[in-house]
């Protein structure tokens, strides 16, 4: 459901949150301002306060229930959208129709800044997995500012070349590196990322089908590692969840192949 625009920062905060809603949808506990939120993220971390200001006044909030598309890929790139409240999951699919699940953004993160800053079509498809709010600031009004802002425009530059780094490596992994060794370092970059701690370790709200969306391998796959880890008590396995339990055992194999693939590289770029 998408309600009405409203100016975003002339509205009730709304703020991190552990995932108790009310009946509305909307968060019942508030902890960060909108102000703290956009000073905490990195693309706006370090910008004077009149700078950050001038960000509120461009941004407008809106609503999205469970399961909404924020957008899809091939959209228009017509605005930049930061996580107030809930979770929103970024994924691409092949002509074929193949979906691989590519980050999980939470609040404070930031996504959309690519078509932001090019108005080309959505390279991804944002979908929210559970009830979140979301401010948006438009594309034209964003450009102004940067015009008046370089330093916003530095953070922006900064912020894209970290998601490049971040993409490259894993398309490195994806050609470079085993099935286990991809699973184990998921895992523990999700249980990182978006873990909570648990009574047996570190546990993820996620199912195998989204997990194997996430490495583009089969459920199957994912579940024959998952269940000989389960075995040696390294994680353990639920319907719709996964618990880290031995770090350093997953610690092990996320590294176990790093060599060979220093070594394939190193081949690969001789001369």
């Amino acid at each position: 459901m998408r309600v009405a625009r409203a100016p975003f920062c002339q509205a009730p905060d709304t703020s991190r949150y552990d995932g108790v809603f009310s009946g509305s949808g909307i968060p019942s506990a508030m902890a960060l301002s909108v102000q703290t939120i956009l000073e905490r993220n990195r693309l706006f971390r370090g910008l004077s306060a009149a700078a950050l200001q001038q960000i509120c006044s461009l941004a407008i909030r809106r609503p999205y229930e469970e399961g909404a598309i924020v957008f899809s890929q091939g959209d228009p790139g017509d605005a930049l959208y930061g996580v107030v409240t809930g979770r929103i999951r970024i994924s691409a699919s092949t002509r074929e129709g193949k979906e691989m699940f590519l980050n999980i953004m939470e609040p404070g993160d930031t996504f959309g800044e690519i078509a932001l800053l090019d108005g080309n079509p959505r390279t991804a498809t944002a979908t929210a997995t559970s009830a979140c709010e979301l401010m948006i600031i438009p594309r034209a009004q964003f450009l102004a500012l940067l015009q008046r802002e370089p330093a916003l425009a530095i953070h922006l530059l900064q912020l894209l070349c970290q998601r490049i780094r971040w993409t490259s490596g894993w398309a490195e992994d994806s050609a470079l590196l085993t099935v286990p060794t991809r699973l184990a370092r998921r895992l523990l970059s999700l249980a990182k990322l978006h873990g909570r701690p648990s009574q047996k370790g570190v546990q993820l709200i996620i199912s195998q089908e989204e997990m194997g969306r996430f490495l583009g391998l089969s459920r199957q796959a994912v579940n024959q590692y998952l269940q000989e880890w389960r075995a040696s008590g390294w994680v353990d396995v639920g319907r719709g969840k996964v618990t880290v339990v031995d770090e350093k055992a997953l610690q092990a194999i996320a590294a176990s192949d790093s060599q060979d693939r220093d070594d394939k590289v190193s081949r690969r770029t001789r001369p």
